[in-house]
């Protein structure tokens, strides 16, 4: 979490016009301070408070699912070649 291009620890304190950055699962957030709260409120009130400035994510292809019928048994020698091709031609992210 940075707070202004700082890092910052959990007695920050924010003002008005503080830009807040956090890392969560892998994206950036970054948030603008539009409004100080002092107590505990729920999430639509705290929503209020901020403007979110995250930038777009692109969009990622989507890969096609393999799957096998239930009870199918291992897969044959031509299934596994079928399967490693798949796999290369569509990379896991």
């Amino acid at each position: 979490m940075r707070v202004n291009d700082r890092p910052a620890k959990p007695a920050t304190v924010v003002k008005v016009g503080d830009q807040i950055r956090v890392r969560l699962h892998g994206t950036t957030r970054v948030v603008d301070v539009s409004h100080v709260i002092v107590k505990r409120v729920g999430a639509p009130t705290a929503a209020r408070c901020y403007v979110d400035r995250t930038p777009a994510q692109p969009p990622q292809a989507t890969a096609p699912v393999i799957r096998r019928d239930r009870g199918a048994g291992r897969p044959t020698k031509r299934d596994r070649r079928q399967l490693d091709r798949l796999r290369t031609e569509f990379p896991p992210a």
